[in-house]
């Protein structure tokens, strides 16, 4: 019955969010498996916007989708991301160590709060919650002291998009040094994998194609609206140049330096220490990354959780702060605000505050032991 009405609803809201937006990016994971099917060079400037910007193993990964008729792949796609996002909203709410608050009323605030970002999540046909899900479980396994799975899925989660590399040198603490082998291990096989169909050489020029096309599409998306990251908040502010740059990059050693300060006093927390530093590193995903679009703070669902369940221990300042990042991160609405209010919300860097803010509330949640 549970499935019927699931099954129900997704349709419901596919042909609904259709109407919104035609999931481009999932097409642009279709172009890039036909293009891998063929040894066809994957990345081309003149796709536009819709370059494909993942490493190539991904497009090997996505040869299935490709074979499946454009018609019939995006509502399997939908209901399968709907179908992750379920699952991963649910595992974060219910992996909240030593939790303070029940399950249902943590799982429904942070459906709440993040459902901004997967309806963009689902009406894009983004991969993100996919990201989550694969990172969750790696989560999972380092705090069933499996460090060789724990490594493994962060090791493949890099393929579905290279954010997950922020997790590497966390496991070293959180499953082990034997977990970063591991995950080296999948790495390498995974950046040697496309050399079966495009060859040694031609896998090189292909790795060498997805750099220069990171590189080069940072400037033109720097000052996109829904662009959170550091480099685009100091844009925002002063302009792009060299002054932003360097601030962008001192921010994002700021942050590292906090994480791995939350990380470094691990110790002093009663409970289970590694979910809050995950959340913490999913806060730090879009921050630091040049093309963070804010709907990647679908990841930070983690952080969420923890903060709405940390929410009856928390001081009234600190409760404050915390509706206060959620304001920012979860309701900059095109839809709610018009097209004034919200313009002016993220040419000011907002929501990038609002995720430096929800950080803060996580780094505070460590200091004073609850979390």
């Amino acid at each position: 019955m549970r499935a019927l009405v699931f099954l129900l609803l997704v349709a419901a809201a596919y042909v609904a969010l259709r109407s919104k937006r035609d999931m481009d990016d999932v097409l642009v994971y279709r172009t890039a498996g036909l293009r891998a099917m063929d040894a066809a060079p994957l990345y081309r400037p003149d796709d536009g916007h819709y370059q494909f910007k993942y490493l190539p193993a991904f497009a090997l990964a996505m040869a299935p989708v490709a074979l499946v008729p454009e018609e019939v792949m995006k509502p399997i796609w939908f209901a399968a991301s709907a179908w992750l996002v379920l699952i991963f909203i649910t595992r974060a709410a219910g992996g909240v160590p030593a939790p303070l608050r029940p399950f249902r009323t943590v799982f429904w605030l942070t459906a709440l709060v993040t459902a901004k970002f997967w309806v963009l999540e689902l009406i894009h046909g983004q991969t993100n919650v996919l990201l989550g899900v694969v990172l969750l479980a790696a989560l999972r396994a380092a705090r069933n002291g499996r460090p060789l799975a724990a490594g493994a899925l962060a090791g493949a989660a890099v393929f579905v998009k290279p954010y997950a590399l922020i997790t590497i040198p966390w496991l070293v603490v959180a499953a082990g040094p034997s977990s970063v082998v591991s995950a080296g291990a999948v790495i390498a096989a995974g950046l040697l994998l496309p050399a079966a169909t495009y060859g040694w050489h031609g896998n090189l020029a292909e790795l060498h194609g997805w750099l220069s096309t990171v590189t080069e599409t940072t400037a033109p998306n720097l000052l996109v609206a829904e662009n959170i990251s550091f480099a685009t908040m100091w844009a925002k502010w002063l302009g792009p140049g060299d002054t932003a740059t360097h601030l962008a990059l001192a921010t994002s050693v700021v942050a590292a330096l906090a994480a791995a300060t939350v990380i470094a006093v691990r110790r002093r927390v009663p409970s289970d220490p590694a979910y809050l530093e995950f959340a913490l590193l999913m806060v730090l995903v879009p921050l630091v990354s040049p093309q963070g679009w804010d709907y990647v703070l679908l990841v930070a669902a983690p952080a969420y959780a923890c903060a709405l369940d940390r929410w009856p221990a928390q001081p009234a300042l600190w409760r404050a702060a915390t509706l206060a990042a959620i304001a920012l991160t979860s309701f900059a609405i095109f839809d709610l605000w018009g097209r004034t209010l919200y313009m002016l919300i993220v040419h000011s860097a907002a929501v990038s505050l609002g995720a430096m803010l929800l950080a803060t509330i996580l780094i505070g949640l460590r200091a004073r032991r609850l979390a």
